[in-house]
């Protein structure tokens, strides 16, 4: 039996304008917003300095016998990966000074907010409808605990193709529509043709009905907010008229398997550090990531609506990362984009295994890499423009490393091993290039290198470490230490094989044309041994001729950590689908307050799955 596809209510339809690359906007509010140049200046500054200072020393190194060509290349590729972590490291620089300068986040009197009218939107493709139905019941059911000032309205929008998975949507809507709490409406819509994806939802939402709401917070499938977090939102925008987006900080909940645990313990120990640090310098100009975040309805509307990008070959292409693009849009027509780091109870699910997250990362990188195309866009604020470069070259600093990897391969372990030379028999007249490093410049060069990557990690778990009573929620000392051992030691493992990951995906965006879209697994699940051999062949036979390269003796013992992680590809990609029981030791667990005490707003969402799990199986709806 066909099952209705449609529960809305009365259209409140809402112009949408779709905005102009290569024209500023038509309209701009003009509002002020507060420049606090000095926290950017003290995040840019250092980071360009210490990049400029290594530069200068490697370039006195190079030019002992004159720069060639191929000095210059190289001593670019290392500033141009060395200054992102130089600026990692000075976003971490500036979080720490602005917790200590100021101890309290912004707060604002109940009596100064006034009631807001938001949409909560919950866009799906394929996913599991107890996950989705489970959390949304939660979420209201918390929110009417609350009491707060704002009126609320769920909207379930449905993408999904697969009609066995429909027919379960329709009665997880019916039945959350039955125990839904009294004034809140709860709505459904399956589009018959899901044109734009993600983008053409939201889209047709607000043209549909966005002008009965002055917010709407969008939520991914997997998202899951408490009451007090979607009041929040809610409150922030109804004080601040001059905001178009507000973006929260989701922290990682259900993590079960190595790889998502190690996600997890990263989030909450060392993420919201370098999430407080963005916020201090963004200030107004901001970022979006697509999900846990309100933005004013209208001025979506108005200023944020995505045409298509044109092709290189004459063809219209979907922005796919679309939330970066829609940020910069707002601010360019006036509208601040905050991010409140602060606001807690506002999560998210990560994927289990390493290749469930490369999966869903070649998505990313293909619409990152579109941010180039982006860059000259009229009347973007520059912070933004940084916004979309930066998000491209997250994907393409790992060919870059890769291309250094392969220059310090190359390089042998002293001068009889060097194979990018100069000097030979055969042509006496001509220097070596490079210099010979030694052993212990090698050391030292490495030592900086992996320095500056652990620094963010390393100032988020002292931070803990000395706030006894963060300590505690870890676990304890001994547990904390030992999380943070293994997130580190796992951390390095797994980089290589991502490195060499992340460069495939940028071949595969620029030389094919779409990338599949399909839902993110998020549940624990073993991939057998075919498929992680087919999976990670080219690492593994990169590793293996690094290998052969130092049992040979022509290659730098301090590529051991490298040589090994992609030679154990296939089974450090095993290990990160494996479930991390109960039983092992504390310090094995990389146990996190999430995992040690889940927050109310989880547990009930847990329920809510499992009974409406149960619900569906007893109406005889065939499983997903």
């Amino acid at each position: 039996m066909t099952q209705p596809n449609y529960a809305m209510p009365p259209r409140a339809p809402l112009e949408g304008q779709e905005q102009a690359f290569d024209a500023p906007p038509a309209q701009t509010i003009g509002a002020p917003h507060p420049k606090r140049n000095h926290w950017r200046l003290a995040t840019f500054i250092p980071a360009l300095l210490g990049t400029a200072t290594l530069m200068l020393g490697l370039y006195r190194w190079f030019a002992q016998a004159g720069m060639s060509g191929m000095e210059w290349m190289l001593l670019t590729m290392i500033g141009m990966t060395f200054v992102w972590v130089c600026l990692s490291v000075s976003t971490v620089g500036v979080a720490i000074t602005a917790l200590l300068a100021r101890d309290r986040a912004d707060t604002r009197p109940k009596q100064q907010i006034a009631g807001l009218n938001t949409a909560l939107l919950v866009p799906i493709y394929n996913e599991d409808p107890a996950s989705v139905f489970g959390n949304a019941t939660a979420m209201l059911h918390d929110l009417a605990q609350r009491a707060g000032p704002h009126s609320y309205a769920l909207f379930i929008l449905s993408d999904t193709r697969d009609e066995t998975i429909a027919a379960q949507e329709w009665l997880a809507f019916e039945d959350l529509r039955a125990n839904a709490p009294d004034g809140f409406a709860v709505h459904y819509r399956r589009r018959t043709e899901n044109v734009d994806k993600k983008v053409g939802n939201i889209a047709e939402w607000t043209r549909g009905w966005g002008a009965a709401f002055e917010g709407m917070i969008v939520l991914d499938a997997d998202s899951l907010m408490s009451g007090r977090a979607i009041d929040r939102l809610s409150s922030e925008l109804s004080t601040d008229p001059n905001a178009g987006l507000i973006q929260t900080f989701p922290m990682l909940i259900g993590a079960q398997t190595v790889f998502a645990r190690l996600q997890q313990f990263s989030n909450i120990a060392y993420g919201w550090l370098l999430a407080e640090g963005l916020a201090t310098w963004a200030r107004s100009e901001g970022n979006y990531y697509g999900h846990n975040a309100i933005i004013r309805t209208r001025a979506f509307a108005d200023c944020a609506m995505l045409p298509h990008l044109r092709g290189p070959r004459g063809r219209d292409a979907l922005i796919l990362s679309h939330d970066f693009v829609e940020a910069g849009l707002l601010r360019r027509a006036g509208w601040g984009v905050r991010f409140l780091p602060r606001v807690t109870g506002s999560f998210e699910e990560t994927p289990a295994t390493l290749i469930d997250y490369v999966i869903r990362d070649r998505r990313w990188c293909r619409g990152n890499l579109q941010h180039l195309r982006l860059l000259g866009t009229k009347g973007l604020h520059p912070v933004s423009r940084f916004h979309l470069f930066h998000g491209a070259i997250a994907y393409l600093l790992s060919p870059a490393w890769f291309f250094l990897l392969v220059i310090w391969a190359l390089l042998g372990k002293d001068a009889e091993t060097n194979v990018i030379r100069y000097f030979n028999e055969a042509n006496p007249l001509f220097p070596d290039w490079p210099p010979a490093m030694s052993h212990i410049d090698s050391a030292v060069f490495l030592v900086i290198m992996y320095a500056m990557l652990l620094t963010p990690k390393i100032a988020g778990a002292a931070i803990i470490a000395a706030t006894p009573r963060a300590v505690r929620v870890f676990g304890g000392a001994q547990s904390f230490l030992g999380g943070f051992v293994v997130e580190v030691a796992l951390s390095v493992a797994y980089a290589p094989i991502l490195m060499i990951q992340q460069s495939k995906a940028v071949v595969r965006a620029l030389i094919t044309r779409t990338e599949g879209w399909a839902p993110q697994a998020r549940e624990a699940r073993r991939h057998g041994w075919s498929t992680l051999f087919k999976f990670h062949w080219v690492e593994m036979l990169l590793g293996l001729l690094l290998l052969s390269g130092l049992l040979a003796g022509l290659i730098s013992l301090w590529l051991v950590p490298i040589v090994f992680s992609l030679v154990m590809a296939v089974p450090l990609s095993a290990l990160s689908g494996m479930v991390i029981s109960k039983r092992a030791p504390a310090t094995l667990r990389l146990d996190s307050p999430y995992t040690l005490r889940e927050p109310a707003i989880v547990k009930h969402a847990l329920r809510e799955r499992a009974r409406l799990s149960q619900t569906l199986a007893a109406q005889k709806v065939p499983a997903q």
